[in-house]
């Protein structure tokens, strides 16, 4: 019998898009999904995860492991807004999990964010930190991780989809490409941060609002500057389907 197919988390930065990807994962309906269970458990000390209460990184990882070899594949995602180091001293994360990485323009994903949380701190937009947990996994691995990216994701949905789904061992479902809008219980802790994709019924290119960006804003030019050498190192490695 051949061994059961790893857990995969998408760890991604913060307005990548991330939650769209996730809601295509919760359409399929062959996949136990948890939506950034890490991160939930670093800000309330537990989560729940296919019925079991766990309260910390060991536990969720135990919990991952046996739904996955018992019931259904896990798929998480996570974001690089909070920095998780009991989680990456785990051998665990790099010898049975499939990592991938899902990275945003930084103007973009940064002139979003910004508008979500003004008072956000130059760590907490992401990159760098993303692009140290990619580091973590390429060096434990010996391998080159999955990158997408988010433009890529709505310039091209099926074919980025198609791509990543081939890469972790996924079939390809292409009905799990729309869905009913409506808000999800994975996310209803902070619901305000996905209300766009609540209301969608699928991937779609959107004008940008306005809003401040880094040409019209100092402060974001200084927060772009610093994590675009994190973007671009990360972008190397991006799938182009």
């Amino acid at each position: 019998m051949s061994a059961a197919p790893k857990p995969i988390v998408l760890w991604a930065v913060p307005r990548s898009r991330s939650t769209a990807f996730l809601r295509i994962m919760l359409e399929r309906g062959d996949l136990e999904v948890a939506h950034e269970p890490f991160s939930y458990l670093q800000v309330d000390g537990h989560y729940e995860f296919a019925g079991m209460r766990v309260a910390s990184t060991i536990e969720l990882l135990d919990a991952m492991f046996e739904v996955n070899a018992n019931e259904r594949r896990v798929f998480a995602k996570d974001t690089s807004d909070y920095k998780y180091p009991q989680l990456l001293e785990d051998g665990r994360l790099f010898s049975d999990v499939v990592n991938t990485f899902m990275i945003r323009e930084p103007r973009g994903a940064i002139s979003s964010h910004y508008a979500m949380n003004p008072k956000a701190t130059l760590d907490e937009y992401g990159f760098e930190y993303l692009h140290a947990i990619f580091d973590a996994v390429r060096s434990a691995t010996g391998e080159v991780p999955l990158v997408i990216d988010g433009d890529d994701l709505v310039a091209k949905p099926e074919a980025t989809v198609r791509a990543y789904c081939k890469r972790v061992g996924l079939e390809f479902k292409p009905e799990a490409m729309h869905w009913n809008p409506g808000e999800q219980n994975k996310w209803q802790r902070t619901t305000r941060w996905h209300s766009e994709v609540a209301e969608s019924r699928g991937l779609e290119a959107k004008k940008p609002k306005q809003r401040e960006t880094p040409d019209t804003n100092e402060h974001l030019r200084r927060i772009a500057d610093h994590h675009q050498p994190f973007y671009d190192a990360l972008a190397r490695h991006r799938i182009t389907a």
